[in-house]
């Protein structure tokens, strides 16, 4: 990780504690053909190895259309990488068809591993990050060029803000 502050250090080092457990077999997180929740594995677990997933991809170079840290990401194709080798789960398409499945989750009520989305070109479900808790989530903006973390509470996010999306139960 790189450029890392050390508020955002402290929630990967909290996500990193709380993630301290046996992670299920990876047959049987694979087995799921969508991104649909995961049976049998405690959804916190698997929310935080994605956050903290997510947070190794800080400063990781944007792309339209990216779809793998060497090449450049751009915010769905993050969320897909992220959603593959952390938690095993296939998610794929715009930030709008990813935001089609899932189970809606209350902004008070969200937790690591989460995914939010926005509305930043003037079209409903045009961007999408992952909640790393705090009140922070993990994303890849055309702006700057970087994946980086930034808050819900920043003016231009909570302008923004149109739903929220849980795939584990």
């Amino acid at each position: 990780m790189h450029n890392l502050t050390p508020s955002t250090l402290a929630i990967a080092l909290g996500l990193l504690l709380s993630a301290c457990t046996t992670a299920p077999p990876e047959a049987a997180r694979r087995a799921d053909p969508g991104p649909t929740a995961i049976a049998g594995v405690r959804a916190a677990d698997i929310g935080s190895d994605v956050a903290l997933y997510a947070l190794g991809l800080i400063d990781t170079g944007y792309r339209f259309g990216g779809k793998n840290p060497d090449a450049g990401l751009d915010c769905s194709g993050m969320v897909a990488y992220v959603f593959d080798r952390a938690a095993g789960l296939r998610v794929s398409g715009s930030a709008a068809e990813i935001a089609q499945v899932g189970k809606p989750v209350e902004r008070e009520s969200l937790k690591p591993g989460d995914l939010v989305f926005f509305n930043t070109r003037n079209r409903p479900w045009s961007h999408v990050g992952i909640y790393i808790g705090d009140g922070r989530f993990v994303h890849a903006p055309a702006t700057n060029g970087r994946v980086r973390v930034d808050r819900m509470t920043d003016r231009y996010y909570a302008q923004r803000f149109e739903a929220a999306r849980s795939y584990f139960d």
